[in-house]
């Protein structure tokens, strides 16, 4: 009788353990840009992340635009813990109460960070975890000299042979904005720079897309061109002998941030996640796979590296923002007086 009941307890606490729902594991939705970026913000972060705190991580591609746009439609009741943008599009976020303010000393990495990359959180921005540089390409084997100055693309020496990237690009519209600025005009007067553009098609090959600035410096004689570092890394890898160069005017820049969803439940976890992404070790990561320039200045990076992106204080002082909001305002505008000059 004693083995029965023994025996029938054991049958129920078996019973009792299986109907035991399993705790769920936490999770996090955040966006990412796709292909090459994509799975290196994989490799890099969400892995890691997913495997250091036991959570799960859905990631959904969507570039800043239609993240952006995603925010607003879903306002009073976002599907995103954490979103990345790349375009500026956090300044409205923010504005809007898309997203929730981070205080720096909730950030471990916060106190690392150069002051470009918080400068935003007063506002309520997410932080900076990476930087695009915009400065000048130059094929260091053809090119009789090398450049110093945005202003050296009127140097008769690179006559015939530079590349200009359709203002469509982002990286085209900052380059764009910079030469403005040198000729002494801003985002309300963009005259000077279509004036000195103008100047320069004669001479000039214009480009739409990366690709094509590839074609052009591997089989059109291109001898240098207002571009981004990472892509310098890009036509490197391909065997194209391309360099990086920060003009010494300034150097615009594409401020990569990941921003905190207002309105979910989560919102300690998805600090941890963008904490994560501030790590030096993180961030050394992105420098060497892509040639992001890190925004943790306590990352480390090694000599090689280092002399292919933005890297330090010297060189970090020469980063500039021009106003995502007016920039936004102005994009309009400012394509399609470019296609109506390159269409003469």
């Amino acid at each position: 009788m004693f083995a029965r009941v023994s025996q029938i307890a054991g049958v129920l606490a078996v019973a009792g353990a299986l109907a035991t729902p399993v705790a769920a594991k936490d999770k996090l939705v955040i966006n990412s840009y796709g292909g090459a970026y994509e799975q290196i913000h994989r490799k890099l972060v969400i892995e890691p992340f997913m495997k250091k705190y036991d959570v799960d991580v859905q990631v959904i591609t969507a570039y800043s635009a239609d993240a952006l746009a995603q925010l607003r439609a879903q306002k009073a009741a976002p599907q995103f813990d954490v979103i990345h943008f790349s375009g500026g599009q956090e300044v409205v976020a923010a504005r809007e109460g898309l997203i929730s303010a981070i205080k720096a000393e909730e950030l471990s990495n916060g106190k690392d960070l150069y002051p470009f990359a918080t400068e935003g959180l007063s506002r309520g921005e997410g932080p900076v975890h990476a930087v695009a540089a915009i400065g000048l390409l130059y094929n260091k084997d053809k090119a009789p000299k090398k450049p110093a100055r945005w202003a050296d693309l009127w140097d008769p020496a690179y006559k015939d042979h530079i590349v200009l990237t359709d203002l469509s690009n982002s990286y085209g519209l900052l380059g764009f904005l910079m030469l403005n600025k040198v000729k002494g005009g801003d985002i309300k007067n963009p005259d000077p720079g279509f004036d000195a553009v103008k100047g320069l098609l004669g001479s000039s090959v214009v480009v739409s897309t990366s690709p094509e600035m590839q074609q052009n410096f591997a089989q059109n004689d291109a001898w240098i061109a207002p571009y981004a570092q990472d892509y310098a890394y890009t036509l490197r890898k391909a065997g194209l002998p391309i360099e990086f160069v920060q003009g010494a005017e300034g150097t615009p820049a594409v401020y990569l941030t990941a921003n905190l969803v207002a309105n979910r439940p989560n919102q300690d976890l998805a600090k941890k996640f963008i904490d994560f992404s501030l790590s030096p070790e993180v961030q050394a990561g992105w420098a060497t796979e892509l040639r992001y320039s890190p925004t943790n200045k306590a990352t480390k990076l090694d000599d090689t590296v280092a002399k292919e992106v933005v890297y330090g204080e010297q060189a970090v002082s020469g980063l500039m923002r021009f106003d995502p909001v007016a920039v936004d305002a102005a994009r309009a505008s400012l394509v399609e007086r470019w296609k109506k000059l390159i269409a003469r």
